[in-house]
């Protein structure tokens, strides 16, 4: 496949230059030609996974080059424009929020893992604990942020003004019904909370920063909990490519017992490996879809 060279593919290359990347995770191409390569974008392209998961790739004839992205909204464009064949980054509901927002129909290739959202504290043992503390930090993103506030609702420790919403902020919550005061902020800045001692929700990108394990967590979701679907980690590509067949092989490769090993190795054991249909991965990306329209996530 050809990859266009715009001004935002040379910006992502120099984000991956700027990573390290250009020397432990490049393009395998066999003749020299960049035609055939699989061009992935994804914001921890430097973790040992994809070292593996490059090794298996080539011994099964692929051709992939990874691409690093330092924030999480370019590697949607990126795909959406061309510049990437796949992106592996995101779970479900982060990408169904894009659709709606940019007016992209990027879908489902496959899925990866669903990690457990946990509510961390150096010295909170219990949720009567983390009441007292009086505050929790929580990360300021949409899909992070509402995952880690339907946690504490779910322990009791916040009330939110109505139900069934996707994706709450801290504007939704009943601050005179509640027993804590949520505080946003960038989603690295929750584990340097939880190291000056607060009370923190800490997603998986930055649990090792922090030094936990979900086994910490005071309080956390259940990854089996049919409710945690849309936060499933999910390889993403454009529509018209959700059959190639050379993508789907890059799917069955993750899953390879080797490359899992890797991921439980970067993740600190964080990782719980989800399996799941294609088409079943895309209803719940239809669905969330649907209901961030519904709450007026596109205006």
């Amino acid at each position: 496949m050809h990859i266009r060279r715009t001004p935002l593919f040379r910006k992502a290359a120099a984000v991956a230059v700027t990573l390290g990347l250009a020397a432990g995770i490049t393009a395998c191409a066999s003749d020299g030609s960049d035609d055939d390569v699989i061009t992935i974008g994804s914001t921890e392209a430097d973790k040992s996974q994809w070292k593996v998961f490059q090794e298996k790739a080539k011994a099964a004839g692929l051709n992939v080059e990874m691409k690093g992205f330092t924030d999480y909204n370019t590697p949607n464009q990126a795909l959406n424009e061309g510049d990437l064949d796949v992106n592996q980054f995101q779970h479900i509901q982060f990408l169904a929020e894009y659709n709606v927002k940019s007016g992209t129909d990027l879908k489902v290739l496959g899925s990866t893992e669903i990690f457990p959202m946990g509510i961390y504290a150096k010295d909170a043992k219990t949720v009567d604990d983390i009441a007292k503390a009086g505050e929790v930090v929580i990360p300021n993103d949409n899909t992070n942020g509402g995952r880690a506030i339907f946690v504490l609702e779910k322990a009791g420790l916040v009330t939110l003004k109505k139900d069934n919403l996707v994706a709450p902020t801290p504007a939704d919550i009943d601050t005179d019904k509640s027993k804590v005061k949520v505080t946003a902020v960038d989603a690295s800045q929750t584990a340097v909370a939880y190291n000056d001692g607060k009370v923190a929700a800490i997603n998986n990108n930055f649990m090792v920063s922090a030094g936990v394990t979900p086994d910490n967590a005071i309080v956390k979701d259940n990854p089996d909990d049919p409710a945690a679907a849309p936060y499933i980690n999910v390889w993403a590509t454009r529509a018209d490519q959700v059959n190639n067949e050379d993508y789907l092989k890059l799917v069955e490769i993750f899953h390879d017992p080797e490359v899992q090993k890797a991921v439980q190795e970067d993740t600190s054991g964080s990782a719980v490996e989800v399996k799941k249909s294609q088409d079943e991965l895309n209803k719940i990306l239809s669905d969330t879809e649907e209901q961030f329209r519904n709450e007026g996530a596109g205006e």
